[in-house]
């Protein structure tokens, strides 16, 4: 049996999302799952423990949402709950042109993420190690990002403050969330859901964008 090899296995994965990438993009996304790999277990950042399942369930999962996002220079977007950085330095590592805000309140996952920005150079990267609702930027964000809030009302209730009238708050989901939805403070609303095809993976996925008016 041959060796894995994370960079063929990466590059193979994206091609099938249908998502373009350089080679010193591709050493940097592996370059990051090696870091968690090597942190995961001092740092607890999650219950995936090998090499190719962080990359598969962690790395091309995240990056399932990206030719979705918008295709902007200049967007600043934050990542909150952002745990070991998900989806936010992978983001972050394809879209260089835009600012990327990853906020956790667990110390020790973000100084794991000071250590990956560290390492990797990824000057867009800033780190807020704090709760969300104590948050508040120097200027609105333009989008929110999430695969870790337990419920959209959630999301709306503790962001809100994060974003001024157009900003969109982007939901990774697994299966339709339609009570979720029910559920929504009011003056908010689901602008778009996209279903999300993952490489070899059988469950759902969806991401919705959710606006004010």
């Amino acid at each position: 049996m041959s060796a894995f090899d994370p960079h063929k296995f990466l590059t193979a994965r994206l091609k099938r999302l249908g998502v373009q990438c350089t080679a010193h993009q591709i050493e940097q996304l592996v370059s990051y799952a090696q870091l968690f790999h090597k942190w995961n277990k001092a740092y607890n950042l999650s219950a995936i423990r090998d090499l190719p399942s962080i990359i598969d369930r962690h790395i091309v999962d995240s990056l399932s949402v990206l030719n979705l996002l918008p295709d902007l220079c200049d967007y600043r977007m934050i990542d909150v709950g952002t745990g070991g950085g998900l989806p936010g330095i992978p983001l972050a590592i394809m879209r260089p042109s835009w600012q990327l805000s990853l906020l956790d309140s667990n110390g020790k996952k973000t100084r794991f993420l000071v250590q990956v920005k560290l390492e990797l150079e990824l000057a867009n990267v800033e780190i807020h190690n704090c709760r969300v609702e104590s948050h508040v930027p120097e200027r609105p964000y333009q989008g929110v990002i999430s695969r870790a809030f337990a419920s959209l009302e959630d999301m709306i209730n503790y962001c809100k403050h994060l974003v001024d009238d157009s900003g969109v708050f982007w939901a990774m989901k697994g299966q339709f969330p339609t009570t979720e939805i029910d559920a929504l403070p009011d003056g908010y609303t689901v602008q778009h859901c996209r279903s999300i095809e993952v490489p070899d993976e059988d469950g759902e996925r969806h991401l919705l964008a959710i606006v004010k008016g």
